[in-house]
């Protein structure tokens, strides 16, 4: 018989079917026993009542993986209304080790450090596991946003020449004996692209050797970036954005069965100087600090009712060379951030498209114009007014499911401390 799955079963009752899972959890009781199997879809409960059955039980532990070939038969009290009685169970695997600890608890009863140590067997928490699916159905809905807009998806490489953004921290390496780097960003090919397809998106890792030891920061994680050409400023890559982030969260809720919060038709904005007095932060600070970003957090949900605000007009000394000043304010950037619950989950802006305005920006900061020669070619044969954005993906989905640590939803996490497993 095909194997079938948990969520199944009500479509078979007094039907023999077959399934195959972990063994989550083992009921012996005086007078039978049940065994409690879990698949990618949910729980299954197995009633053992004959000797034989319940001396294998006896013997096997928790996590061992089973096939189970029984009766689905009617029970309020089990897990969708039916349990599975009269089984044949088949051993796939065992295990014959201690567990690190107990995964048939609602939650993980052992620190974070301790289920990244472990974290083949702490995924498969529900918990845990559920986090991975909101980052893949969020991916989903991602893709189907920018590919209704006319997005093109593409592939960047993920070893370059040289840092993408000046100043920035990156992972040398060795490539054919001559210094390579792990890519911080796709920027430089994403708006190389734009002359290409004009719109256009990517998913995949990114790479930053900073020495960051937060909650919120990884040396690798996955970035949602996208950029689009033919804009006025900065405001046409908000109003994409914004309706990229509302398909994502319709996606998760559609997929997950996660309540994701609302996402305005216009997400409020404010300008940088006015966020720094929200914030209560000084006049003349550069950036804004975790405190002032959920200061402005708590403000956007007090005043206009939004889990979400975009910052407007960062400096531009805060800002990368390729950033496009505002004309009317020109030490004002046309760049933007965007918070979530109090945190930035994005960043973004109008670039500069003009070739010479990239000479006077690089030469401006000291960098040699011979180091960005490939990115710079595509601005001689003409590049379009353009701006993209780039969301971190594990930061957007510990924001929405209010996980204290970003580790708590990357599948295997690299940090300051951390290569292993």
């Amino acid at each position: 018989m095909q194997r079938i799955l948990s969520t199944q079963l009500t479509a078979h009752v007094h039907e023999t079917v077959t399934i195959a899972g972990w063994i989550h959890r083992r009921r012996l009781l005086k007078s039978v026993a049940f065994l409690i199997v879990r698949d990618v879809e949910g729980l299954s409960q197995v009633l053992v009542t004959e000797p034989a059955t319940r001396e294998q039980l006896e013997r096997l532990t928790e996590e061992s993986v089973v096939e189970v070939v029984a009766t689905v038969t009617p029970n309020e009290q089990a897990p969708g209304g039916v349990e599975l009685t009269a089984p044949k169970i088949r051993v796939l695997s065992t295990v014959d080790v201690p567990l690190p600890f107990e995964m048939h608890r609602p939650a993980l009863n052992a620190s974070l450090p301790t289920q990244l140590d472990h974290g083949a067997l702490a995924l498969r928490h529900p918990a845990r596991r559920q986090a991975l699916r909101i980052a893949a159905a969020a991916t989903a809905g991602y893709r189907a946003a920018l590919s209704e807009q006319r997005f093109v998806e593409i592939y960047t490489p993920k070893i370059v020449a040289s840092a993408t953004e000046s100043g920035a921290n990156v992972f040398r390496l060795d490539y054919f004996g001559r210094p390579g780097y792990l890519a911080q960003s796709p920027q430089f090919y994403k708006q190389l692209m734009v002359g290409v397809f004009e719109r256009v998106f990517e998913v995949g890792p990114v790479f930053r050797a900073e020495p960051s030891d937060t909650a919120r920061h990884l040396a690798q994680y996955t970035s949602l970036d996208a950029e689009l050409g033919f804009i006025d400023d900065h405001r046409d890559v908000m109003a994409v954005l914004t309706r990229t982030l509302s398909v994502m969260m319709a996606t998760v809720t559609a997929s997950t069965g996660f309540v994701t919060p609302k996402v305005p038709e216009e997400i409020p904005a404010v300008h940088f100087s006015e966020a720094l007095r929200i914030g209560g932060a000084p006049e003349d600070e550069p950036d804004l600090a975790p405190a002032h970003e959920r200061a402005l957090g708590e403000w956007a949900l007090r005043e206009h009712g939004s889990d979400f605000v975009y910052v407007t007009g960062y400096p531009m000394r805060k800002r990368p060379f390729y950033t496009h000043p505002d004309p009317a304010r020109p030490g004002y950037s046309n760049g933007f951030d965007l918070l979530f619950r109090g945190m930035e989950i994005v960043t973004g802006g109008q670039r500069l498209h003009r070739y010479g305005d990239y000479v006077d920006a690089l030469t401006r900061v000291g960098e040699p114009l011979e180091a960005y020669e490939g990115y710079l070619d595509g601005f001689r044969y003409g590049m379009p007014p353009h701006g993209g954005w780039a969301i971190g993906l594990e930061r957007f989905v510990a924001r929405l499911i209010e996980a204290a640590n970003v580790r708590e939803v990357t599948a295997f996490p690299r940090d300051l401390h951390r290569i292993n497993p």
